[in-house]
């Protein structure tokens, strides 16, 4: 596996994979890399000759400087868990300076999927994160390109963008990663503290146990019913829980609005913020 630092050598290494009639896969991330990663580059591969994963602390998604700060970055353990692990063929490691050699001025006009959700809690998170997968997808111009689920809005956002952009790539969304308590797999979970980790795994304890009440609660009485459940456990608080179309990510107010409805929360636990969703009706 090679890991290159430069756009110029990612281009030219796909360039060359692209003479040889291989097709290509995309997986982009943050790094801190982890199982839920894998299974995504385990996918990849399966369904790509050639696949490019990206590594990099992308700062203009951040608004809170304090997260962008604090975010782990492994870098050289990454390149090993790669190796040792996939059969991924390029790691895309590059400098700020590489990425954005001069400020990304772009604003994405994204719609109402974007204004939900993270989107009102995170100002400017889903503009940063378009300018850099956007990014991506031009340095590399993948045929597919793998994203988690336990990010259900930002794939709901990646996919308005790609097509205002008019790219031309199929977007892969893959089941979210659990460890064996229930607890979403994050890069984030290795900053939780020995109590707050014990304690995280309620999250997925209740949205488990919420979807057998949606057979006697309307999206409202749900919503309430899934927030104190969570704020029983006193380390934890939820910041928002909302119950939306799998689509529009819009928020429902009866079971018949929609043909497939998501619960989606994020929780503080301490100085962490968990995110995670489930299905309520298919």
């Amino acid at each position: 596996m090679e890991v290159i630092n430069t756009v110029a050598a990612l281009k030219a290494r796909v360039a060359a994979a692209r003479q040889q009639g291989k097709t290509v896969g995309l997986v982009p991330t943050m790094g801190a890399l982890h199982v839920g990663h894998l299974s995504l580059v385990s996918r990849a591969c399966q369904e790509c000759d050639f696949v490019v994963v990206s590594v990099f602390v992308n700062p203009t998604q951040f608004n809170n400087p304090d997260d962008l700060r604090t975010y782990p970055r492994t870098l050289d353990a990454d390149v090993d868990l790669l190796t040792n692990n996939t059969k991924a063929d390029v790691v895309f490691a590059p400098s700020v300076a590489e990425v954005y050699p001069t400020p990304d001025t772009r604003v994405f006009d994204l719609g109402p999927v974007a204004q939900v959700m993270e989107g009102a809690h995170r100002p400017g998170h889903f503009n940063g994160v378009c300018q850099i997968v956007s990014k991506l997808f031009a340095y590399v111009s993948p045929d597919k390109a793998y994203f988690g689920e336990k990010d259900f809005q930002q794939i709901a956002v990646i996919r308005q963008m790609v097509s205002q952009c008019d790219f031309k790539l199929e977007i892969v969304d893959c089941p979210i990663v659990r460890e064996a308590d229930g607890l979403a797999v994050s890069s984030r979970n290795t900053l939780l503290t020995p109590e707050h980790r014990a304690a995280a795994p309620h999250i997925h304890e209740v949205l488990a146990a919420s979807v057998a009440k949606v057979a006697t609660m309307s999206p409202d009485e749900l919503t309430r019913w899934t927030i104190d459940e969570v704020n029983k456990n006193t380390l934890l608080a939820v910041e928002y829980y909302e119950i939306v179309d799998a689509l529009t990510l819009q928020p429902i107010k009866a079971w018949t609005d929609t043909t497939s409805a998501v619960g989606c929360i994020t929780v503080q636990a301490g100085a962490v913020r968990l995110i995670d969703n489930i299905r309520l009706t298919k």
